[in-house]
């Protein structure tokens, strides 16, 4: 269910990674606005959308950070990984070549990102099952021998689209809490390996635990 944008807790930078036209913007539109573009052309230029959801008992403002094509030019720098605690790795079941980079994009990120972000693997465009070229089980594998997370998408019919990004909000939540129940009481929490991967603050005069830093 999605909140007032104001009211919320927590502010969680989630980036999406992939090759150009595996379905990124569109999972993007699909997850913030409920919206698909049929219309194939990249924009050029980091963008993000946001949506509060409720995670356990609070309200999460997810900040997810496209790249709008950048990735075509090998042009993504540091400061778009900054910050972030949850990234989606896209590709598109019906291109192996797509799914061959994965581990390319893996590398960037942890070169980037913390190390102990929560990542999921994601298959996107299963509606298009007839021109699959990635076994569901191959990439599963791939994602259970890297620690990562695995969904199958469709952004086209909506498929997985809320589970996937609402299960990344999930884990860095919980790793968050544990984290908090750890640590001394001061203002700062800092997510440990253990936990995950940047920091949040709490503001206590508004009760409220804000914002993960970007």
């Amino acid at each position: 269910m999605g909140a007032p944008e104001e009211d919320y807790n927590f502010v969680f930078k989630v980036v999406l990674i992939g090759e150009s036209g595996v379905g990124k913007t569109n999972l993007l539109s699909r997850f913030t606005r409920n919206e698909f573009s049929h219309d194939s052309r990249t924009t050029i230029g980091v963008e993000f959308s946001t949506r509060t959801v409720l995670v356990g008992d609070a309200m999460v403002k997810a900040q997810i950070w496209d790249t709008a094509g950048l990735e075509r030019y090998r042009a993504i720098t540091s400061a778009y990984y900054r910050g972030a605690v949850g990234a989606l790795v896209v590709f598109d079941i019906t291109k192996h070549q797509t799914y061959d980079e994965v581990e390319r994009w893996l590398k960037e990120l942890y070169d980037h990102a913390e190390a102990t972000i929560i990542v999921m693997l994601v298959g996107n465009k299963t509606d298009l099952t007839q021109a699959r070229e990635v076994p569901t089980e191959e990439a599963k594998m791939f994602a259970e021998n890297n620690g990562l997370l695995f969904v199958e998408t469709s952004a086209l019919d909506s498929t997985n689209v809320e589970q996937a990004f609402e299960t990344v909000l999930w884990e860095i939540f919980n790793k968050v809490q544990k984290q908090k129940q750890k640590s001394a009481p001061d203002d700062a929490v800092t997510l440990s390996p253990e936990s995950t991967a940047s920091t949040a603050q709490s503001h206590a005069p508004a009760q409220r635990s804000c914002c993960l830093s970007l």
